[in-house]
């Protein structure tokens, strides 16, 4: 009696995670799909393709689990130089992004809007052309029902950490560079030179570089019970200008803040984070 209830019980456990994989796998696939059906309207509508990240695979790989969520970052050179001119600061929010991700079982789409920028930075001259990018890839997938960022809450400079660098911006760019890529748990994903893809289009910028870099394991912890943050907190994003007095201005994303936006709360582990970023970045340029 007792080894056929050891043995019930052995194949219930292992029908149960079974059918627990076969439900993650699910989720898996309904963010993949609508991962590569952004991509495709994105490559249709003619966008740069800058960066795509995993990060519910990259957490994985080091050990920690979260919901499924893919972010894609994709440009318009000539449009973010348009938007730079009005306000180098809004490089923070540039180029455009997109996460599809899992939601308590139920596939989700979301991206930053025209509203956002308009609220946090101040623009009005180029609103209607980024609506009208925007409109280019998601009027492709509307069967996903893609959602902009609630902005009801958005002030200017809503959720922006500032630092004050004793450097130029090529200095700063280095040091930054350097004490990252130093970190035993994180990745460098690229940088942007926005003044010099401005050149390109005739509109002259101040010095402006975006630092583009993660850590899967943090992130991870970050993203568990919050996987839309994924859109604009992570990966992490560093823009670096040039202030009025030569000296380079950093500016990088208010974690705490940004959980409290899209989930109306947020936990120790994004207090850390800010904290360890904020030490982290000021010890390379204060």
């Amino acid at each position: 009696m007792t080894q056929s209830w050891f043995s019930f019980l052995v194949a219930a456990f292992v029908a149960c995670a079974g059918i627990t994989a076969s439900a993650d796998e699910t989720k898996q696939a309904a963010v993949d799909q609508s991962f590569e059906a952004v991509q495709a309207a994105v490559s249709a509508a003619g966008l740069v393709e800058i960066i795509q990240i995993d990060h519910a695979r990259l957490a994985a790989a080091v050990g920690v689990e979260m919901p499924s969520a893919r972010v894609q970052l994709f440009s318009d050179p000539n449009l973010n130089a348009l938007v730079l001119k009005e306000n180098i600061r809004a490089g923070l929010d540039l180029p455009f992004r997109a996460l599809s991700y899992d939601e308590g079982g139920v596939p989700a789409l979301s991206y930053t809007s025209s509203a956002f920028l308009a609220q946090r930075h101040g623009l009005t001259a180029t609103l209607a052309d980024f609506d009208a990018r925007l409109s280019d890839v998601f009027s492709q997938v509307e069967e996903l029902s893609p959602q902009q960022v609630a902005t009801q809450d958005i002030t200017p400079d809503f959720a922006i950490l500032e630092i004050e660098s004793k450097y130029g911006v090529k200095e700063t760019v280095a040091r930054l560079r350097d004490v990252v890529t130093a970190q035993s748990d994180t990745i460098w994903f690229g940088d942007i030179d926005f003044q010099a893809e401005a050149a390109d289009y005739n509109v002259s910028l101040v010095p402006a570089q975006l630092l583009l870099f993660g850590g899967p394991a943090p992130g991870g912890v970050a993203m568990a019970e919050f996987p839309a943050i994924g859109l604009d907190a992570f990966c992490q994003k560093l823009l670096v200008y040039e202030g009025s007095d030569g000296k380079a201005i950093v500016i990088f994303n208010d974690i705490a803040a940004l959980a409290r936006l899209h989930y109306g709360r947020s936990t120790e582990p994004h207090n850390l984070l800010n904290q360890r970023l904020t030490a982290t970045f000021s010890g390379a340029v204060e």
